[in-house]
């Protein structure tokens, strides 16, 4: 047997050479790895409102917040084997706006009537990423929640056509229900592998309804982070002790017995939501689907129900978890680039083989998980834009919305309050009516006053504390107006809490950031700088809900 040296030779042997380099040349297509050489399937798992909490964070962060407490194990390791991003932000903190804008895959306010919550219509003219694999040839399926509130329900993913939930709902209301069923005398970790089965059995009607060998994306998105969860369970259901949480809130959250208690419920339902989409990726590992499947986990805003979280645009209400597991990307790295989940869509598209419309404003993120680049890849990755109009309607006589934009950079939060003179979650003075509403009520009425953020005892305990001097001014942080202009210095305030717009060090950072969002609002044509922003100001986005 002649080895290479020898081919190299005498001219028989340079005539086996050129073969041998012809044919590898023919066979090289087919040793590429399995996600290279079909389309990958993809794996949405999608939680409402899960802000940035996973124990992935606490070790890139460093000890000293929330997430030293929470424990989120599939999460984890799905960012050890993948890429885990730092810097992931919705287009805006409000559930039905936050979707319309990750399923078209741009600015919320490029969406029509799919960029308010209540009172949102889905008309069909915007791209939406599933429809357009579907019409690629992909098997296409969801279960729970993918666009809603909203009319039709789930639109952008083919209303309930595409829908696999024969198993149940009921993980929706994971705490709720796992806490009956304890109460009835079934054991904790059986009542939770109860709910644990509604979710792989969903999925396998879906997996099963594929035809051979067809590419698939499926979208898991239960509800069971949104509030209402069950007052205790963090601790009933998962061992979570509030009191860990002790020093670890952040400065705007008053760090007492009840909002802790609070918190750590709302931990309790990030851990049963990662638990969850974990049997998904243990499916696909025993299908041999895993290396060949695109498996992407994020939320659609910050934690309800608390100061500075959904519907507003800080961090803690616009920042998400987001990580990503991919045969064809390199894994183990974290990714300082600045995120948004506008980019998921053109994501998607492009490893499905589909052409991404102009529409679209986000960019692909094929290219970072290529890269097998850790920390900052994509220099002109600098900055993200948020947005916000109308959430619900609430005791506002004209059901006005509250219009902000923000740009948020590595080092910087600039936001301008278009309408200052407006509550920014609703009037706090109706309080003061002649029947204020009880504790109570403000713990399970999700439509009483201050209507735009959710209803809970934390809310509850703040608008209790409300005159009381060494709470009051959580409460004005949380609910009083706020001026045209914001800007926080992230290196020195990383939980925004002090607003250094009007301060003359700060002149040419606001200036040069509001000249940088108002060109992206123009470029884009955002409504809002039209007319004085009549289009989101008069019905149907603003006015009496009609459907």
């Amino acid at each position: 047997m002649y080895s290479i040296r020898g081919w190299c030779c005498c001219p028989s042997s340079l005539l086996r050479t050129v073969l041998i380099v012809i044919v590898v040349g023919l066979l090289a297509p087919l040793a590429l790895p399995a996600a290279e050489s079909k389309r990958p399937n993809i794996v949405f798992a999608f939680a409402d409102d899960w802000g940035r909490y996973a124990s992935a964070y606490a070790k890139v962060d460093g000890p000293g917040t929330i997430n030293d407490v929470v424990r989120t194990p599939n999460f984890d390791h799905m960012a050890s084997e993948g890429v885990l991003f730092r810097r992931a932000f919705v287009s805006a903190p409000s559930c039905t706006p936050c979707r319309s804008a990750l399923l078209s895959g741009q600015h919320f306010w490029r969406t029509g009537r799919g960029a308010i919550l209540r009172g949102a219509v889905w008309d069909g003219t915007q791209p939406s990423f599933p429809l357009m694999l579907r019409d690629a040839g992909y098997h296409i399926g969801k279960s729970y929640k993918v666009w809603s509130p909203g009319t039709p329900v789930d639109a952008p993913y083919g209303a309930t056509q595409y829908a696999y939930e024969k198993a149940g709902r009921r993980f929706n209301k994971f705490s709720g229900n796992a806490t009956k069923m304890v109460a009835g005398g079934l054991p904790v970790e059986q009542a939770k592998q109860s709910l644990y089965d509604e979710v792989s059995a969903n999925f396998n009607d879906f997996l099963s309804a594929r035809k051979p060998g067809q590419p698939f994306c499926y979208w898991f998105g239960p509800t069971n982070v949104h509030r209402k969860w069950t007052k205790g369970s963090g601790k009933a259901l998962w061992g979570l002790n509030p009191d860990d949480l002790q020093g670890k809130l952040p400065p705007f959250l008053p760090d007492v017995p009840e909002v802790r208690e609070d918190m750590s419920d709302y931990l309790g339902e990030v851990q049963a939501f990662d638990a969850a989409w974990g049997l998904l990726i243990k499916r696909l590992a025993e299908l041999g689907e895993l290396d060949n499947t695109l498996i992407v986990v994020s939320g659609d805003h910050g934690p309800p129900g608390f100061a500075h979280g959904k519907c507003n645009l800080y961090d803690f209400g616009a920042s998400v978890a987001l990580a990503m597991r991919w045969g064809g990307a390199p894994g183990g790295r974290v990714v300082d680039d600045l995120i948004s989940l506008t980019d998921l869509a053109p994501t998607f598209l492009e490893l499905g083989g589909v052409d991404v419309p102009p529409s679209m404003t986000g960019r692909s993120l094929v290219p970072l998980l290529k890269s097998g680049q850790s920390g900052q890849i994509d220099a002109h990755r600098s900055a993200v834009f948020i947005g916000r109009e109308r959430h619900v309607e609430d005791a506002r006589a004209d059901f006005a919305p509250y219009p902000q934009r923000a740009i948020r950079t590595r080092d910087a939060l600039y936001i301008i309050n278009f309408r200052p003179e407006r509550w920014p979650l609703g009037d706090p003075y109706r309080l003061e009516g002649t029947n204020p509403p009880r504790r109570e009520e403000l713990t399970e009425d999700t439509r009483c006053t201050l209507a735009d953020e959710d209803a809970g005892p934390t809310k509850a305990w703040l608008v209790g504390m409300r005159d009381d001097p060494r709470w009051k001014r959580y409460f004005e942080s949380a609910y009083g107006r706020r001026p045209r202009e914001e800007l926080y210095d992230l290196k020195t305030d990383p939980y925004q809490v002090k607003n250094v717009a009007a301060d003359p060090a700060y002149q040419q950072l606001r200036r040069e950031l509001e000249q940088r969002l108002l060109d992206e609002m123009q470029r884009t044509g955002d409504p809002r700088l039209v007319d004085e922003g009549r289009f989101f100001e008069t019905p149907p986005m603003s006015g009496p809900v009609t459907e």
